[in-house]
């Protein structure tokens, strides 16, 4: 299990802290093999958070709002992402159990009752784990639509933390600044078992447009088959001491050690994905598994890196952005993808990276809270004030022209802001 701040740094987790957690989201990986994942987001208000070292507070305001004119309670707290492999639900379930999920303390006690604890849920694994969770915790899972969630973290992200965005040219990363009035269209890429390609134009507007089934999964299944490895991340560290050259076909091999300089193809230039093991008398096990490991590694993100190239030439978009644990912040991955989009587009376009990039789903499921009533709206993420900054600012998807907070130690100290009407959890059922 890995406990992030929003600055996606590690943290760690200790299971009998005190947590008071509010709201919390989980986006659940349908397989049960290593690889795929379980993603989770939630709001802690333990005191220990707090950026003035007081206990957390809870105060009252009034906020003008699109849809009326409403009270509002405020949390101060943070926000955590954490992640458990889909098959270790059972620690996930544990590390759940342990935390309070309450109705912000004592000091709600004007709240409305919660007539059923629900967790907002979005994947696959919200519908094949449904039944364990309501058995283990006692709580529902509230599904919400996937493709939609993946859309609405990706905008908050976009739209709300500073730093977010970066690019990774010549083994180096560079944060890019988005321009909140210049953010639509843009294309998500979103890499998990398979990839999608989402065309996004606004908050709620979206349309999956393309996609291709080489994606993590396939780079999983045919590592585990050529290699022996059994999660991702073994396949990936693996890949990190090989050499693909001795597999593929390059360009070089084919005209000599020469590029192809008429039609702009370096000698470097994969003109073959693992071409070479068609004539070499050698069988699998002549080859070594981290080079096996590198050139699987590159095929995949290559072929992602084109597709995602080409549909954003298709539909006109200036912004490629990759989300998915896929990437994993790892160098080779997002060398590779950078280099194909960067080949195809001639240099004019480039491939951009998130640092929560495994969240969106859990965030976006996050955004959808709201109790259903006419005149409420979902839970909105507030900067918290300190003696340097003398202004919150509001980031959701309803007030966008925000940034969050990040302290020294790498957590988002921020405060959650909820209607009057909002309802949210009572204390969670053990085990």
């Amino acid at each position: 299990m890995e406990v992030k701040g929003i600055d996606g740094k590690l943290e760690k987790s200790d299971s009998t802290s005190a947590d008071e957690i509010s709201h919390l989201s989980i986006d659940i990986g349908v397989s049960s093999v290593p690889g795929s994942l379980i993603k989770i987001v939630y709001f802690s208000t333990n005191s220990k958070c707090s950026t003035n070292d007081e206990a957390p507070t809870l105060s009252k305001e009034r906020q003008e709002v699109p849809n009326g004119d409403l009270n509002h309670h405020i949390l101060s707290g943070r926000l955590y992402f954490v992640k458990f492999e889909t098959s270790k639900i059972e620690d996930c379930i544990k590390f759940l159990s342990s935390k309070k999920l309450q109705q912000c303390g004592a000091q709600c006690h004007h709240s409305h009752a919660v007539d059923k604890i629900k967790i907002k849920a979005t994947g696959g694994g919200a519908f094949k784990f449904a039944d364990l969770f309501k058995e283990k915790l006692g709580q529902t899972l509230d599904k919400v639509e996937e493709m939609e969630s993946l859309v609405a973290g990706a905008n908050f992200l976009l739209k709300a933390v500073n730093h977010e965005v970066y690019t990774y040219i010549g083994g180096q990363k560079e944060y890019v600044q988005i321009d909140q009035n210049d953010l639509y269209p843009y294309l998500l890429v979103n890499i998990g078992s398979g990839v999608s390609m989402i065309k996004v134009d606004g908050d709620g507007k979206f349309q999956r447009v393309s996609g291709t089934s080489v994606g993590g999964g396939t780079f999983l299944g045919l590592g585990k088959l050529l290699t022996k490895c059994q999660s991702f991340d073994e396949l990936l560290e693996l890949s990190h001491q090989g050499n693909n050259r001795v597999i593929d076909m390059l360009v070089g091999d084919i005209y000599g050690g020469l590029d192809y300089s008429k039609i702009g193809l370096a000698s470097t230039a994969i003109a073959s994905s693992f071409g070479k093991a068609i004539s070499e008398n050698k069988e699998l096990e002549d080859y070594k598994p981290e080079d096996i490991a590198r050139s699987l590694l590159r095929m995949i993100s290559n072929n992602i890196g084109q597709i995602a190239y080409l549909n954003a030439l298709r539909f006109g978009l200036k912004r490629i952005f990759l989300g998915g644990f896929f990437i994993r912040d790892h160098a080779y991955t997002m060398d590779t993808i950078s280099v194909a989009v960067d080949f195809w587009s001639k240099g004019e376009a480039k491939a951009m990276f998130l640092r929560h990039e495994g969240f969106l789903g859990a965030l976006g499921a996050f955004m959808n809270y709201k109790d259903g009533s006419t005149d409420s709206m979902p839970p909105q993420l507030v900067e918290q004030q300190s003696a340097k900054r003398s202004s919150s600012c509001i980031v959701d998807r309803i007030h966008n022209s925000t940034h969050v907070h990040e302290n020294e130690n790498g957590a988002t100290d921020c405060r959650l802001r909820v209607s009057s009407s909002f309802k949210i959890y009572d204390e969670v059922k053990r085990c």
